[in-house]
């Protein structure tokens, strides 16, 4: 499975802090040698201030109980910086600390005294005061302690003026709430960042944006659709632009969202085809070669191999593991859809093989879609057929579905003839 494995593709586009959750996740899996994943831990926690985690998986790798000088000396290092550090903020926590400290914001913003002349006058806090607090969030985070990092990133947003470390505020307090899973603020702050990316972003940045994001994406439960949106809405050329420019991995996400998500599926599927066709040269994985297959190729044979080796992918993924039987059963769903569509009558036990599923259980299965309305058939258990019921085609519609496609032909073609 090492060869579907994205995290060196990922990485560089994540904080270090970020990086931690997915080393464990594949250490777990097995998918490299332990020795190496303790390296490639220990290299990543060495350049941070998580000292004390640091020194517990080195002597766990080691197998001794002694740490060398220099971890020591660092330790003490990081403690002396922290109260250096927690001295420059004191005038500040003296007012501003816990839920009170929010309590204390919302009644400045309610009263409108809410600009820095204010707080130098009536706490002593100036703009030099709210740098070190930014300082402060930043180390705190540095050293793992996410929650107090979030907390004053949060101060430092809202009471500075200058807003200096506007940007790296906003990224570290996503951050922080990411590696918390506090999913319903991360979405908040991932919209902040988004807007703030809409005017001033650079392909980059985007690209940088587009990898943070698959935390929240699949783990919130409007995830999947904020995914879609970001790609498939009007503003979403700048990303999809950076997709195929610098990420093209971003695929297998991106085509899992689609597959996952039923009400949104049919509006976005032929974009996402498109897509895949164009950039099929420069990346491929079971997952979007699946949609190749369905949709491309209308190879239903190889889209059910290709199903097979998608749950491998979707187990072994550190964002896609939690939706493996959502994927599955869409999945399904769209090999049987597709295949209704050029087929009147179909032999249950063919589609069970097609499947991968006993007779018995394809036939369950496709009962519950007809009652679900999802499909216009009727069962013959006599027969063991599914029949399809024929309706005549909506020319409107086709001519309609048609011009659609040649505009999206088009774009694909100018945005190629950019890239020349």
């Amino acid at each position: 499975m090492a060869e579907y494995d994205l995290t060196r593709k990922i990485g560089p586009y994540l904080d270090r802090h970020l990086m931690l959750p997915l080393l464990d996740f594949i250490q777990t899996k097995n998918i490299y040698p332990e020795k190496d994943m303790i390296e490639s831990k220990t290299a990543l926690l060495s350049k941070t201030n998580m000292v004390d985690y640091y020194t517990e998986v080195w002597k766990a790798a080691k197998g001794v109980a002694e740490v060398p000088a220099h971890m020591t000396a660092k330790r003490d290092e990081v403690v002396e910086s922290l109260r250096k550090l927690q001295e420059g903020v004191k005038v500040f926590t003296a007012r501003f600390t816990g839920d009170e400290g929010y309590e204390q914001v919302r009644k400045l913003q309610a009263e409108g005294n809410f600009n820095i002349t204010f707080l130098e006058k009536e706490y002593g806090i100036t703009e030099k005061t709210l740098g070190s607090v930014f300082d402060y969030a930043k180390f705190q985070f540095e050293c793992g302690n996410y929650g107090t990092a979030a907390e004053f990133l949060y101060y430092y947003r809202v009471l500075s003026q200058t807003r200096e470390h506007d940007t790296a505020a906003m990224w570290g307090k996503l951050a922080a709430e990411i590696l918390m899973i506090n999913w319903e603020t991360a979405l908040e702050d991932l919209k902040i960042l988004r807007d703030s990316l809409e005017s001033s972003g650079t392909l980059q940045s985007r690209t940088w944006f587009i990898h943070w994001a698959l935390f929240v994406y699949f783990n919130h439960a409007e995830g999947r659709d904020a995914i879609l949106d970001l790609f498939f809405s009007q503003s979403g050329d700048k990303y999809l632009s950076a997709l195929q420019t610098i990420c093209p991995h971003i695929l297998r996400y991106l085509a899992t969202a689609v597959i996952t998500n039923k009400k949104k599926r049919p509006q976005v599927i032929k974009d996402l085809v498109a897509v895949i066709g164009q950039e099929r040269d420069a990346y491929r994985d079971p997952i979007t070669e699946f949609i190749e297959c369905l949709y491309i190729d209308y190879d239903f044979e190889a889209a059910q191999e290709k199903l097979q080796q998608c749950q491998l992918v979707l187990e072994n993924d550190f964002f896609l593991v939690a939706c493996q039987e959502e994927f599955v059963e869409n999945a399904r769903l769209m090999i049987f859809e597709n295949y209704c569509r050029i087929h009147s009558v179909i032999d249950i036990g063919m589609v069970a093989k097609k499947l991968g599923m006993d007779r018995d259980k394809a036939e369950i299965w496709i009962v519950n879609l007809i009652r679900q309305a999802r499909l216009d058939a009727t069962i013959d258990s006599q027969a063991n057929q599914v029949i399809m019921d024929s309706q005549s085609p909506d020319i409107y519609q086709h001519v309609k579905e048609k011009a659609k496609n040649l505009t999206v032909r088009t774009m694909v073609l100018w945005k190629q003839s950019q890239h020349a």
